[in-house]
């Protein structure tokens, strides 16, 4: 018997200071039997950061051919195709050429992944790279709840995640492209 997905509700108070949007977004997202807490977290925090009303979670781990997030235009053409993790070079090229920009949010030990793919992916030019910290990142995203409610405040390119256990402090670096 297949494992199911596990439902999480999630609520996002998004407050992007850099980039003037403020959002109060409710969702039901789907963790994978094989996606880690830390990887959803992450997910959500995507969402915080490229927020705008078009987005919306890929099928990611169940379906290679769709990202973890995605914004179509009107037409179904990918506006904004968004990865989370450390995927390598052959994926990102890929996913370059079915989207008109491509936006990833590195996490975990990233010392390797970097030296060996950001550096092969340098011509492409709609691809934009940001990581997380991952001490803060293990802290926000361990033991989530089952019903998430997050403050999220960006504001100099550092993200500030509020709940019911405090605030934490997430500087983003970006290791490719623009911010944002």
């Amino acid at each position: 018997m297949a494992l199911q997905a596990t439902p999480y509700k999630a609520e996002l108070n998004i407050t992007d200071m850099d980039r003037n949007v403020y959002a109060t977004v409710r969702m039901t997202i789907a963790r994978h039997p094989s996606e880690t807490e830390e990887r959803m977290a992450v997910r959500l925090l995507s969402y915080a950061l490229w927020y705008d009303e078009a987005l919306a979670f890929g099928r990611g781990l169940s379906d290679v051919d769709e990202p973890a997030l995605w914004s179509k235009t009107l037409d179904g053409r990918v506006a904004h195709w968004i990865e989370v993790g450390q995927p390598d070079a052959e994926r990102l090229t890929w996913s370059s050429r079915r989207a008109e920009r491509v936006s990833l949010m590195a996490y975990g030990n990233l010392k390797q992944w970097t030296t060996k793919v950001v550096g092969n992916i340098g011509a492409l030019n709609n691809v934009d790279i940001v990581a997380l910290p991952q001490e803060p990142l293990a802290a926000l995203s361990e033991n989530l709840p089952r019903t998430i409610s997050w403050g999220v405040m960006i504001s100099d390119g550092v993200m500030f995640v509020s709940d019911e256990h405090g605030q934490t402090e997430l500087p983003l670096e970006w290791l490719k492209g623009a911010h944002r």
